[in-house]
């Protein structure tokens, strides 16, 4: 007789039946007395095992070994659920001749168990639609029923993985075999949700190591004793996005007593971005040594940096040139904003804007100089990193030139050191969530008298 490919597959959810059958003794055999015993002493080893062993391999053994014993089967698999891939795979196979089986979800009975997430009791494979007999065909093994059970994360749900039971000796599964195959799917799921958080948890706090001693490296880029210029009050404000950042902000001095302000954001969050700025930091302190000019040290950066700014890569930088002497300032500017000059007696802004493309763009970059800017005394200067104007609030509006402007020009007389701060503490009110969206730097200079 052919089986019936429309029959409708025999499962059961994998929830627990109100009255357990574990406590159901009423109408037992002795035989069945005995195979109860069994299977509530294979329980306690794993119990014991769970609470022993910490090799995931020996525990995940254990559990298929003592679950086949308990229920009396010829066979049984431990599948462990791939989320990358999305794909089961053999963790434990108890006489398997095939070294590893692997499958989709959906893909055969054990693959819609992961699926679906519900248990699933087949007394005959052969007439479930699920059924795929290519394993069977490859290694002369017959399947005459089958128990499968989803292996889901206690504390959240995830899917970890299938236990699946093969040949019942003797009879097909029963509902006694159902609550013992969930109690052993259960100590399975514990173990590798274990063996889960374990494994984040060292992941985390290797990333958590790496990202601090980055962000170390970070700080020390940033200046940490800004040079005292005579004449002038010069201020930074930096707070990175989550450990690390990509912004970069320097007071470098020139030849002939000129001094150069630099403010630049590389593209990206994290530490690549971070590592990439350390080079541009240490490529243009080294520039300086032999050239001059803010439009030449950019052209000359930009060449420099090529090899390194690939994928997309690019690097904002705002380059001003301070001639404290003369009061004068000139800069180049590769696509970065928010760069300003503040004129106290006229109550106007002035933005220093872009002379050329970003690093990363062209190959062999040029860039023009800006015209040059007399700074009155109380004028001042501000250098910004776009992660302040972009800072968005719960309406989805964005901190936004206008407000930056204004409260430069409300704080424009207080001390710089307390104007930077004052900007930095708006923006940290603005944005939602506990840690900015992006790097947050300003630098900020005034000419005194």
């Amino acid at each position: 007789m052919q089986p019936d490919p429309g029959a409708r597959p025999a499962e059961v959810s994998a929830e627990r039946p109100k009255q357990s059958v574990f406590g159901d003794h009423s109408q037992l055999s002795r035989d069945e007395l005995r195979q109860r015993l069994v299977a509530l002493e294979n329980l306690l080893d794993i119990t014991r095992h769970l609470a022993t062993d910490l090799d995931l391999n020996t525990i995940l053994g254990a559990i298929t070994r003592e679950a086949s014993e308990a229920l009396d089967c010829e066979r049984a698999s431990l599948y462990q659920y791939d989320p990358k891939r999305e794909e089961l795979f053999t963790r434990v196979a108890l006489g398997l001749e095939i070294a590893e089986i692997r499958k989709g979800l959906g893909a055969g009975i054990s693959g819609d168990v992961a699926r679906t997430r519900r248990l699933a009791n087949v007394p005959h494979p052969a007439a479930d639609p699920r059924w795929d007999p290519k394993f069977d065909r490859a290694t002369g093994y017959h399947t005459r029923n089958i128990l499968a059970l989803p292996l889901l994360a206690p504390h959240d749900g995830a899917l970890l993985g299938v236990l699946e039971l093969l040949n019942k000796r003797g009879a097909a599964f029963t509902a006694f075999d159902e609550e013992v195959a969930v109690a052993f799917s259960q100590h399975a799921a514990a173990a590798l949700d274990r063996a889960r958080l374990v494994d984040e948890i060292r992941e985390r706090s290797h990333v958590e190591s790496s990202l601090n001693v980055a962000r170390d490296v970070q700080r020390s880029f940033m200046p940490q004793k800004l040079p005292e210029i005579a004449g002038y009050e010069l201020a930074t404000w930096w707070v990175p996005h989550q450990a690390v950042g990509g912004d970069y902000c320097d007071v470098i001095r020139l030849a002939e007593g000129k001094f150069g302000l630099v403010i630049a954001d590389v593209s990206g969050h994290g530490l690549g971005p971070s590592l990439l700025m350390a080079s541009v930091r240490a490529a243009l302190r080294a520039l300086v040594l032999d050239h001059t000019g803010p439009d030449e040290l950019l052209r000359l950066l930009g060449r420099a940096l090529t090899a390194d700014l690939q994928e997309g890569r690019f690097i904002t930088l705002a380059l001003v040139e301070l001639n404290a002497d003369r009061h004068v300032i000139e800069y180049a500017n590769a696509g970065h904003a928010p760069a300003l000059r503040y004129s106290v007696t006229q109550d106007q802004f002035v933005p220093l804007e872009a002379t050329g493309l970003p690093l990363g763009v062209l190959d062999d970059p040029e860039y023009g100089r800006g015209l040059p800017l007399v700074l009155e005394a109380g004028d001042l200067v501000v250098l910004c990193t776009d992660g302040i104007v972009e800072a968005m609030n719960h309406a989805n509006e964005q901190f936004g030139h206008a407000r930056l402007e204004e409260l430069v020009r409300a704080h424009a007389t207080a001390p710089v050191a307390e104007l930077v701060r004052r900007v930095g503490e708006s923006v940290e009110d603005h944005y939602v969530g506990l840690s900015p969206p992006d790097d947050l730097t300003i630098l900020a200079v005034r000419r005194n008298s």
